[in-house]
């Protein structure tokens, strides 16, 4: 009974969104901007979203609801990202439909926002967005909170529920896939193989609904579920179909966060365990048990030299019920890591540089990780990917008496993106000759946001 309400609840609740998505805007949104009377540097590292200051945080936490008090500001944004995309070697089939095998100029993202507050405790971060190879809209984040804070003791008490369709875009810190660096990158590059459930795989495609609370601005927990959209919904708003969470899955979070005023820093812990089956088909089913730690430090001190470094480590469990008895796994049990930091500088909150590593590695896989395809494949059966990426950006606006504010904005970003491995090997990963170094990828972006 609580599982077939908690899903009746949980659609009609998105697509009481999804029709007013027609009007509206993304990730870092000069909406919440004009709402609250404050400059973007406020909330943003680098004049820019989504990494957020101790201040941003308290804003997302509160529910987006802040508010210069000023009377009420229509809480729509929009945004732009137009990239470029060449890696060192020609992939082997075009990087998308429309698209060639390299160097392509995209429009790689077009979204439209509602974003800001509805009431003294309700607000709203939703986002639909397009691209021009996909040449249609879909549902992209979503995150809507009810929200309150109160006096416990005489310590601050905020509390609420997040409404959402990734696991981890409610997270207020930028170590988890929801929000962290990379902020913006190619979809036109070849990608490593294998990542943990609860880095991206679910997105969009699933809805839940998880409560959290923030005690004395330093203790934070979280605790809530997942289950994944019909077949029906999810066609409708265009998102993909990787399966179905069979019940529901946990997701936790746990951490402690510590704002000095001019510097802060947290760490924590999460965790989220799904039971997935082949699309809404009975059967056994793939476990997956993904447990992982993280930690942030952020020095803001007069906001002329500001630095951060972001961290994460994930570890999966894998049990393969459903993949090893269809013939598209050759072990039943299995395991993944993936390990993510990075590191930014900037100067007066405009000119930026963040430096970051990955490391994936697992157990090897013969028939999960080798598909035969060129450029993805892996001839080895293994999951091992590493690498680097490193961005400069220069970011004009968004401070106060900027051009436009609070109405407008704009990142201008080089990226680079190097492998040491790839899909578990250095030199003929796939068996056709292509090697790691080939994936290297030069993503040059204007990403702008009104």
């Amino acid at each position: 009974m609580f599982t077939t309400l908690f899903k009746s609840t949980l659609r009609g609740s998105l697509l009481v969104c999804a029709g007013l998505l027609p009007w509206q805007a993304a990730q870092a949104v000069p909406s919440f901007a004009r709402q609250t009377g404050e400059e973007c540097i406020a909330c943003h590292i680098g004049g820019f979203g989504p990494q957020l200051t101790p201040h941003g945080m308290q804003f997302k936490l509160s529910g987006y609801t802040d508010t210069d008090g000023k009377g009420t500001k229509v809480p729509l944004s929009a945004m732009l990202v137009q990239g470029f995309t060449n890696t060192s070697k020609d992939q082997t089939e075009d990087a998308q439909p429309h698209f060639g095998k390299n160097n392509n100029l995209s429009l790689q993202e077009v979204s439209m926002f509602i974003a800001g507050r509805f009431s003294d405790h309700v607000g709203a971060f939703v986002q639909i967005t397009g691209n021009d190879f996909d040449r249609r809209f879909g549902m992209d984040n979503m995150d809507i909170r009810v929200a309150d804070t109160r006096q416990l003791g005489d310590k601050d008490f905020t509390y609420g529920i997040s409404l959402n369709n990734n696991p981890t875009v409610q997270d207020p810190f930028n170590t988890l896939n929801g929000w962290k660096f990379p902020y913006m990158s190619s979809e036109l590059a070849p990608g490593p193989a294998a990542s943990p459930i609860i880095n991206g795989a679910l997105e969009q495609q699933v809805l839940g609904a998880t409560a959290y609370a923030f005690y004395d601005n330093s203790f934070y927990a979280e605790l809530g579920g997942y289950q994944t959209l019909s077949r029906s919904l999810r066609n409708k708003i265009n998102v993909g179909e990787d399966g179905n969470i069979s019940g529901t899955a946990p997701y936790w979070r746990v951490a402690y966060f510590k704002n000095l005023k001019k510097q802060a820093f947290h760490f924590g812990a999460f965790g989220m365990q799904a039971n997935v089956e082949p699309d809404f088909l009975s059967g056994p089913t793939d476990r997956y048990r993904d447990v992982g730690v993280d930690a942030s430090y952020q020095y803001l001190g007069t906001r002329e030299h500001i630095f951060t470094l972001n961290t994460s480590y994930i570890d999966e469990r894998r049990t393969l019920n459903n993949s090893f008895a269809a013939g598209g796994a050759s072990d039943r049990h299995g395991d993944l890591q993936r390990f993510d930091i990075a590191g930014s500088y900037h100067y007066l909150n405009t000119y930026g540089i963040t430096l970051g590593a990955f490391d994936i590695r697992g157990n090897k896989d013969d028939l999960l990780y080798n598909t035969g395809e060129a450029d993805s494949g892996s001839i080895k059966g293994s999951p091992n990917s590493r690498g680097y990426i490193v961005q400069a950006d220069w970011t004009p606006w968004g401070k106060e008496d900027s051009w436009g504010a609070p109405w407008a904005n704009l990142r201008l970003g080089l990226q680079y993106t190097g492998y040491t491995k790839f899909n578990g090997g250095t030199n003929n990963y796939d068996g056709l000759g292509r090697n790691a170094k080939d994936n290297n990828t030069l993503f040059a972006f204007a990403w702008v946001a009104f």
